[in-house]
């Protein structure tokens, strides 16, 4: 019996090779006489041919040759086999599958056993991977402080989605890295706030776009009790400190590409604020630079630039923080930039947010006339802001809207929405028309604390505070009225993120190499 796989005939019980090659021609001669219908006799026969052959498995076969390498060879003989009987050609080519079914002997399982001989050349390598799934490792960041206290926090997303793994000889396609790049290129932003802690982590994907791949926000109230005293409380510090080991726990599992770390009004205000970031460092890690009222008002517009559609000629985007509200007067002409913090032509910093409003005013039980009082109190910040008219303002224009970035405009969209609890892709970049406005004001106003605290998309954290933050969105509506208002669920985040990304040139197809270092990002970028 010869072997398929490699043309060898080794001896079995005393036959020798040519007997039994003999024997076989018979046999299939006799089955093609019969067409296809073999007797009792040549169905033993190929019983006994099929156990010996299972049985008596060629030395190679044994030794654990590769599949390409007994391709090859069978192709090989293939090319060859001119001058081979037609019986011995059919054989050398039957599949290993074929050999060893035990039905080899039906009529119907000759047949396809002949169809499967027929496309074997055409199935070639169908199905099988060509190379080895590669899995990113995810190692601790270099450039990152170490710290024995910081506790190493577990992490449900610390899976990282990859693209499908190349085959050989396909090209890289990320326009936005080129050969020598890192395969994951890791940017993170925190923004530690008056009211929230917050942290992203996110690679860039299209241009002017990233993928998130990690996210923390908490309600820390760094700025509880700053306008009566002028400083951070103990218990205050005690509390974004903790949430800060986590973000630095969560940074220590990434290997990140640049990071930047703010600290706004709250550390800018507070007499003890450098001493808090000094301490922060120390127990955590994370170094905090803390940012001038103008950098942070053009950083929310870089982060909400996605927002502003091709029409709009004019558009004033507010920032209303726990501590600060952000104004920004943008007037767009013929020739847009890529960056929509270049086209800022005024801004302004109020020094008021919803905790030093509601501090000052009280935001549990607040009636329409304590309302009308606090919104008062900021018309008349607004009235010291030289400003010239926005074109398109007090008129229903379609080429000029608001922007509202921040906890008051998303809860109001949320309530709005009546969302059964609050969702960010629901709500991010969704418009509200004036009158929507209006009437979610008038109702938050009409709840009592309980009623506020009970709503899914405000709670008990924030009950306290919307209607505060409702005032200053009242004071900036009568100064600049829009027919309509777009909500964005983002900020400060997603404009360092986007200004890292950019000045590292992620989305340019000539990207900046590995070892350029890029500009400093301490002050507003023009």
């Amino acid at each position: 019996m010869s072997d398929p796989d490699s043309g060898l005939a080794p001896q079995a019980d005393g036959a020798s090779a040519a007997e039994r090659r003999k024997g076989k021609s018979s046999r299939r001669a006799k089955r093609k006489r019969g067409h296809g219908r073999p007797n009792a006799h040549s169905a033993e026969a190929a019983q006994a041919g099929k156990s010996s052959q299972v049985a008596q498995r060629p030395a190679e076969d044994e030794a654990g040759l590769p599949a390409k390498k007994r391709k090859r060879r069978r192709r090989a003989r293939a090319a060859q086999g001119g001058a081979q009987p037609a019986s011995q050609t059919q054989q050398l080519s039957a599949p290993a599958e074929h050999r060893a079914s035990p039905d080899h002997g039906h009529p119907s399982s000759h047949k396809s056993g002949k169809n499967r001989r027929k496309h074997r050349s055409k199935r070639g390598l169908q199905g099988r991977p060509l190379v080895h799934e590669k899995v990113a490792q995810i190692v601790a960041p270099a450039n990152a402080p170490s710290n024995a206290h910081a506790p190493v926090a577990h992490d449900e997303h610390r899976q990282i989605r990859q693209s499908p793994p190349r085959r050989e000889g396909q090209g890289q396609h990320h326009h936005y890295a080129d050969a020598d790049s890192r395969p994951l290129d890791l940017y993170a932003a925190l923004d530690l706030g008056t009211n929230n802690c917050r942290l992203l982590i996110a690679q860039p994907t299209r241009p002017g776009q990233f993928r998130v791949v990690d996210a923390f926000s908490r309600i820390v109230r760094l700025g509880e009790g700053l306008g009566a005293s002028g400083r951070l409380s103990s218990d205050a510090m005690d509390r974004a400190v903790e949430a800060l080991r986590i973000c630095a726990a969560k940074l220590k599992t990434r290997e990140i590409r640049r990071m930047r770390l703010i600290a706004t009004e709250a550390c800018r205000a507070a007499d003890n604020g450098e001493a808090f970031l000094a301490r922060v460092t120390e127990e955590t890690g994370l170094q905090l630079e803390i940012i001038d009222r103008e950098t942070e008002a053009r950083l929310a517009v870089s982060g909400c630039s996605s927002l502003v559609g091709p029409e709009a000629r004019s558009v004033v985007l507010f920032d209303i923080g726990g501590g600060s509200s952000e104004i920004a007067v943008i007037r767009i002409g013929e020739n847009r930039s890529s960056r929509l913090a270049n086209h800022i032509t005024h801004w302004t910093s109020l020094p008021v947010g919803v905790v030093t409003l509601s501090e000052r005013h009280g935001g549990r039980d607040v009636t329409p006339e304590l309302f009308e009082t606090m919104v008062c109190e900021v018309q008349r910040m607004l009235e010291r802001f030289d400003c010239p008219p926005v074109h398109g303002a007090a008129r229903d224009s379609g080429d000029f809207h608001l922007i509202g970035t921040s906890g008051t405009v998303t809860t109001l969209a949320g309530v709005h929405l009546d969302l059964p609890r609050y969702d960010r892709r629901r709500v991010d970049g969704v418009w509200l028309s004036d009158d929507e406005v209006s009437a979610m004001q008038a109702k938050l106003l009409s709840w009592d604390f309980a009623g506020r605290a009970a709503n899914p998309c405000i709670g008990p954290d924030r009950a306290d505070l919307v209607l505060a933050g409702c005032a200053i969105l009242e004071a900036i509506r009568r100064r600049w009225p829009s027919p309509r208002m777009r909500v964005a669920d983002r900020g400060l985040r997603e404009g360092l993120l986007t200004d890292m990304m950019a000045d590292d040139g992620v989305w340019r197809r000539g990207r900046l190499r590995r070892g350029h270092r890029p500009r400093d990002m301490k002050g507003p970028q023009t």
